[in-house]
């Protein structure tokens, strides 16, 4: 009978540490802490819409009409894409929805366009216009993306129209070696 409550005991003592411990952690969360909780999306999200986007055309499979051009020599072909999200990639990159970029662009609005403009010019992401048919579907998007050092400056303008085009225009300058300049179009049929 003494082990048994020796036992009892024990576990009595490991009951009350931990129920100790579990209010000793509650006491220590202060009660308006929020920062465990997501804040909502201050700008439009370009990484949901394009992954959105490309989800609907890897259902659709539409034939895409694709231009690459390198310094004004074009190559097309017609195609299936396989990968849309990968398709997609540097408009997906240009989402502005990071935490510690939360204040970092000045919004300006009028009926049907959004524009996002940096304040910080080391942003690679400088410029994202949102244009919208009067229903409130999306007509356009447009990126102005720049980066560089003293080495290079590399600019791009990525462009939108849902179910009909994609552009991509890279305007790059490596000290060393020159300019380069490249576009790709995709026409969706």
């Amino acid at each position: 009978m003494v082990k048994v409550s020796i036992a009892s005991r024990r576990c009595s003592a490991r009951i009350l540490a931990v129920c100790i411990l579990w209010i000793w952690g509650a006491a220590c969360t202060p009660v308006g802490d929020t920062s465990s909780i997501a804040q909502p999306a201050r700008y439009f999200s370009l990484e949901n819409y394009f992954r959105q986007e490309a989800s609907r055309l890897q259902r659709l499979a539409p034939r895409v009409s694709k231009t690459v051009s390198k310094n004004g020599a074009p190559e097309s072909k017609e195609i299936s894409i396989a990968n849309w999200e990968r398709e997609f990639a540097l408009f997906i990159e240009a989402d502005i929805n990071k935490p510690a970029w939360r204040n970092s662009y000045r919004i300006d609005s009028t009926a049907n366009t959004v524009q996002y403009t940096s304040s910080d010019p080391a942003l690679r992401t400088t410029r994202i216009t949102i244009a919208k048919h009067t229903d409130g579907t999306i007509s356009h998007i447009g990126i102005t993306n720049s980066v560089g050092n003293m080495l290079y400056q590399t600019d791009e303008q990525l462009d939108y129209y849902p179910d009909s085009l994609y552009r991509i225009i890279k305007q790059q300058h490596v000290r060393v070696i020159g300019n380069s300049h490249y576009v790709v179009t995709g026409r969706l049929k």
